[in-house]
């Protein structure tokens, strides 16, 4: 996810990207500790992406 399609979404999508971001995240972590994870590069991917969400929102807020 790049920051531009980040920047272009309404708070409530945001949100809503967030929370599944963090649900994916949790899955992840869980596979990763039963060993059935696959693609690790989907950890960091997922991390960053929730990263950058965090940020946008909080740039938003001190804007106003």
């Amino acid at each position: 996810m790049k920051a531009e399609e980040v920047r272009g979404k309404t708070k409530d999508e945001l949100d809503d990207q967030l929370l599944q971001l963090r649900k994916e995240q949790f899955n992840l972590r869980f596979q990763a500790a039963s060993g059935q994870l696959e693609n690790t590069a989907r950890v960091r991917q997922v991390r960053r992406d929730i990263a950058r969400i965090k940020t946008v929102l909080h740039q938003r807020s001190n804007e106003g």
